[in-house]
């Protein structure tokens, strides 16, 4: 599946993308994210930036496929009042490839990213608790959004251009919810994007009404690590205090799914040089 054809792109962005230089191998972190970020990134931090009015992408990797597929995301919401990143780096194994990853390497990666019952039980921070607390209380790939049929975590033997499925996702924050799916690849990148089919609610209030929320992840390989982008983008509520709310809350929470993909890559590189 063509990215430019599947999402409307900008045409300022098109341009830009057609006038960058492509280059022979995998970007390196610095043509990425720029020296300086590229520097925090090495020193194991966590790059994150939460905006609530007129939000614009400020964390996003210089990566054509990735900024076409975000432009298109963005334009599909039709607006956001909230945008939460997040920037950090995995860094490789020694016995992982050099300089890029191979393909077994990618498609592992992948897989693993599919595993979305492997979320159930991750823990994030609760800034208005001051504790750790359950993210997804129940998380299982299901057959449709009416039946709601249990199915097994996807697993594919050859990478996808595209694929899709849904998801049933029960957390203590939005309660319990409906979510689309959709995974984009490529030769050295790989992204998936979550959309509510559901309203996510916090107690008795619609914090975020249905079809609303757009989640997505950017895996970026860049030679001797994995460069992973969080951003989440929702039209919520208008109500008193909600939005710093939900701000801080996707923050914490986009933390926890970066942890999550360092423990899911960390089980792919074994599982392929035990």
């Amino acid at each position: 599946m063509n990215l430019f054809s599947t999402y409307r792109v900008a045409p300022v962005l098109v341009l830009l993308l057609l006038l960058a230089p492509v280059p022979a191998g995998a970007l390196s972190l610095e043509e990425l994210t720029g020296i300086e970020a590229a520097a925090e990134l090495r020193d194991g931090k966590i790059l994150s930036q939460v905006q609530l009015r007129n939000p614009s992408p400020a964390l996003t990797p210089r990566h054509g496929e990735v900024l076409a597929l975000l432009e298109g995301t963005l334009a599909e919401l039709g607006s956001s009042g909230i945008m939460a990143e997040s920037l950090s780096l995995y860094k490789k194994p020694p016995s992982a490839s050099r300089p890029g990853w191979s393909n077994a390497e990618r498609l592992a990666i992948f897989n693993s990213t599919l595993a979305i019952s492997s979320l159930a039980g991750i823990q994030y921070y609760s800034a208005s608790r001051g504790t750790m607390r359950t993210f997804y209380e129940y998380s299982r790939v299901i057959d449709s959004p009416d039946t709601k049929q249990e199915r097994a975590d996807p697993h594919y033997p050859e990478l996808p251009a595209a694929t899709s499925f849904y998801a049933r996702q029960r957390d203590l924050t939005f309660g319990d919810n409906i979510y689309e799916y959709r995974y984009h690849s490529g030769s050295d990148f790989f992204i998936f994007v979550q959309r509510n089919i559901t309203a996510l609610k916090v107690g008795i209030f619609s914090a975020v009404g249905k079809d609303r929320l757009r989640s997505l992840v950017a895996v970026v390989d860049t030679g001797d690590g994995l460069l992973v982008y969080a951003v989440s983008m929702a039209r919520a509520a208008a109500l008193p205090g909600l939005g710093n709310r939900i701000g801080n809350s996707f923050t914490n929470r986009a933390q926890a799914i970066l942890g999550w993909f360092n423990t899911q890559a960390d089980k792919a590189f074994a599982g392929l040089n035990p």
